[in-house]
């Protein structure tokens, strides 16, 4: 396997490792409770630090298929979850989320990195890399 290939699978699940430690550090450490839209982002978050681990250590640039799949949809829901916090129109017709609401920010450094923008940002990283996993993977065929 080409060298580059190994090391965007690396970075991939070095990204999701640090996404799913951080939203545990969040949630277990600074006892901020999840609304239902972090508990999705979550849903296609934790399995690619496992899934991607796997594939890193196995060597296996397969994978990327199934991490670009799951980077993008989690990045959809990031992108809808900042929105509703960060654009006035989105939030006035954003639904009860349960107990906490989505439109609430725990974190919001520098005005606008929040929760839904680490993980948006960590989503984007892996949906990149997996392309361009994909991409190499072809070329060396």
């Amino acid at each position: 396997m080409d060298k580059k290939i190994e090391n965007y699978l690396f970075l991939s699940w070095a990204t999701a490792l640090i996404a799913t430690l951080g939203s545990l550090y969040f949630s277990e450490i600074k006892l901020y409770e999840p609304c239902v839209l972090c508990w999705y982002q979550r849903i296609f978050m934790y399995p690619m630090a496992i899934l991607l681990g796997v594939a890193a250590a196995r060597k296996d640039a397969s994978i990327a298929i199934y991490s670009l799949i799951l980077s993008g949809i989690g990045g959809l829901i990031s992108i809808y979850h900042y929105s509703i916090q960060k654009v006035s129109l989105f939030a006035e017709q954003a639904p009860a989320c349960g107990r906490v609401p989505c439109t609430g920010e725990y974190i919001n450094w520098m005005g606008f990195v929040t929760i839904p923008f680490l993980a948006l940002l960590a989503f984007i990283i892996i949906f990149v890399t997996s392309i361009i996993i994909l991409k190499t993977s072809k070329e060396g065929k």
